[in-house]
């Protein structure tokens, strides 16, 4: 089963509404809800206080419709009790100031007080409901990290003085590793270390970076106070916790992985970007990848609208509808909307809902609606996984040291490189992983878009890949430091990897805002470019113009018994696509469906007995798609044919032989 439902939020509406709820739920095929996100005041009002008798009363309606409950453990906002008798829970900014009640996630992850009381309240939940009917999973916490990054208090800061002891051991090893000889910032005691709040000019860097990683481990704390009474009480029930999409990149989900029984992604793509579909494909091959493969929950997208941009458009008819497929074209078993029932009143009241403000007789339901049929249909592609030849490398340590201040170019994005990277392979049809650095066996073909952040063990790891035979692809401003972001020092990028690339770089010359270069042959350079010197390696394009012209732009080097690419430069989209249609070949990389039509989207899931073809046109336009052998449309229950064609915005689930 493929699950579909959306939060539900009862406690909004008066009893008399729930029925209704349930009846409609029915009717759109809804199968899980996740409940009680924000619901902690309503079930505690008062310090130790407890009314869940709502929550029982809807727990078995729900258990009685046969529709499941993913329960959450409510402590994604605290009462405003709780901060009125504990203020310190409150968390702090980087300028000191201290932030108010009356939003949502408002708490210091560090606060001894914030967790004691999450767990007294998460101890009752376990108890009450952990064997009830309706119960599916726990639903820790939501969106850890998503407005509280960091929190800068005299709290978080013992904290951080605690977890850099753990770390470091010692002041020495740690002003070795924060290069605290510069500008006079050696520690002689642990007091004197603060986290790295407002200062007169840049901050160290290396206080920033482990500043980071504290955060994302101070909210992981969070979540296991949490799950590790669950675990205790119900130890049958699986866990998940819902990631923000990647813009939000707070928490090291390589981190927390170990401890989710089933990864969750909330997906938010913007309705006026035409190539949004091409982001939201990245974080769900993310998000697919953490646990090799495994499916995993999306666990909130938008219906159509949301409330929380400057400009929120609608989504077209048929948009919805192709999001989740999307979705569960690249591994999710279960798709959510948030939210249920548009709220009347509220910050989220012009977020869209499966039922709008005008009720069922809408569009938005109909779709609702039509797209739980469709998932019906689908029920034998659950438990089914993606297959790659292809693996892209990721790491969060990488991403916050490559965004941190004082570099050759603000320009220089993780995102940002990452997508100009993944839009050709997604266009061409080629499946893609997401992985971590040391993980790159396995795949045909490596593509490293940036590890500005690189240790020698794991450049040793990339370059043993190519010498074993990988083909690898390496882009511009990789391997320049260490994990306490030192720089290498004997060229860039760090030697292993420079090893396996054959070139070095001595200098880096990023080019000015809106400007680019031209490339020979008939590229075009964007964004960077650096003095590459060959030292094996041979020059597949040289700048054409500016001071490097002449110098190489693109390598190539056969290494051991495989190849490795190097990109002194960020080329643009038709170049990229060449050269990604020519390193694929090389590395013996076929797309899912050869001679796909543009923006046409092609996905295989698979297991041992069985294999799903997914199309997905992102077109205004018909398309149609030569198969090359018959097979049936699950969704429209179609005789196998050779050749579908697909509406626009249409979707084809194909059931292979």
């Amino acid at each position: 089963m493929i699950h579909y439902g959306a939060d539900y939020n009862p406690e909004h509406w008066a009893e008399d509404v729930w029925d209704e709820d349930v009846k409609l739920m029915t009717e759109a095929g809804v199968t899980l809800v996740t409940l009680g996100v924000f619901s902690w005041a309503k079930v505690e009002p008062r310090p130790g206080e407890y009314d869940f008798g709502w929550v029982d009363t809807v727990m078995d309606k729900l258990a009685a419709a046969g529709i499941q409950v993913a329960l959450a453990t409510m402590t994604a906002s605290p009462p405003p009790w709780l901060p009125h008798r504990h203020p310190e829970v409150l968390p702090v900014r980087e300028d000191g100031t201290r932030l108010s009640p009356g939003s949502r996630q408002q708490f210091c992850p560090s606060s001894p007080v914030f967790r004691e009381h999450a767990a007294r309240l998460v101890e009752q939940l376990a108890n009450r409901y952990g064997d009830h009917p309706a119960l599916k999973i726990w639903h820790v916490g939501n969106e850890y990290g998503c407005h509280i990054r960091a929190c800068y208090c005299d709290t978080s800061a013992e904290d951080f003085r605690s977890w850099l002891r753990e770390r470091y051991g010692t002041l020495d090893a740690l002003n070795a590793s924060w290069s605290t000889t510069f500008w006079s910032q050696g520690y002689s005691d642990w007091a004197e270390i603060q986290p790295p709040r407002v200062a007169p000019s840049f901050r160290n860097p290396a206080q920033q970076l482990d500043y980071q990683r504290f955060s994302s481990d101070a909210s992981l704390a969070c979540y296991r106070v949490e799950a590790e009474v669950l675990r205790r009480v119900t130890p049958d029930v699986p866990l998940t916790t819902n990631f923000v999409g990647l813009v939000q990149k707070a928490l090291d989900w390589h981190v927390w992985e170990p401890h989710e029984d089933v990864v969750s992604l909330d997906s938010y793509p913007e309705p006026y970007d035409p190539r949004g579909h091409v982001e939201a494909a990245f974080g769900y091959d993310v998000v697919r990848s953490l646990k090799n493969g495994q499916p995993w929950m999306l666990l909130e997208h938008a219906p159509s609208a949301v409330n929380w941009r400057k400009h929120n458009g609608a989504k077209a008819p048929g948009v919805m509808r192709q999001g989740v497929l999307q979705a569960v074209a690249r591994g999710a078993d279960a798709a959510m909307f948030f939210q249920w029932r548009q709220s009347r009143g509220g910050a989220e009241k012009f977020h869209s809902a499966m039922v709008p403000h005008a009720g069922a007789d809408t569009r938005v339901f109909a779709e609702a609606r039509a797209l739980g049929q469709d998932l019906a249909a689908l029920a034998d592609v659950a438990g089914t996984r993606v297959r790659s030849d292809v693996a892209f490398l990721h790491d969060w340590n990488s991403w916050w040291a490559l965004e941190l201040d004082a570099h050759p170019s603000a320009d220089v994005t993780q995102l940002d490189a990452h997508l100009a990277h993944y839009a050709p392979f997604f266009d061409a049809g080629i499946s893609c992983d997401v992985v971590r650095p040391d993980r790159p066996a396995g795949y045909r073909l490596v593509v490293v878009p940036n590890l500005y952040l690189l240790d020698p063990d794991t450049a040793e790891g990339l370059r043993r890949y190519v010498e074993g035979g990988g083909h690898l692809v390496v882009s511009f401003f990789s391997g320049i430091v260490d994990s306490c972001d030192r720089a290498h020092l004997g060229g860039y990028p760090v030697a292993p990897l420079r090893e396996a690339l054959g070139v070095s770089v001595e200098e880096f010359w990023p080019l000015a805002p809106g400007t680019s270069v031209p490339l020979s042959p008939e590229w075009t350079g964007t964004l960077w470019s650096e003095a590459v010197e060959l030292r094996g390696a041979e020059a597949v394009a040289s700048f054409d113009g500016g001071d490097l012209a002449g110098s190489p732009a693109v390598t190539r080097h056969a290494y051991g018994a495989g190849v490795a690419w190097y990109l002194g430069t960020r080329l643009d989209p038709a170049g990229m696509r060449e050269l990604v249609d020519r390193v694929a070949a090389e590395a013996g990389v076929r797309p899912v469906l050869p001679g796909l039509p543009a923006g046409v989207q092609a996905v295989r899931r698979e297991a041992a007995d069985r294999q799903f073809l997914f199309l997905l046109n992102h077109n205004t336009d018909a398309v149609a798609v030569d198969l090359g052998e018959p097979a049936p449309d699950l969704l429209t229950g179609s005789a196998p044919s050779a050749r579908h064609t697909l509406p626009p915005r249409g979707v084809a689930v194909l059931r292979l032989h």
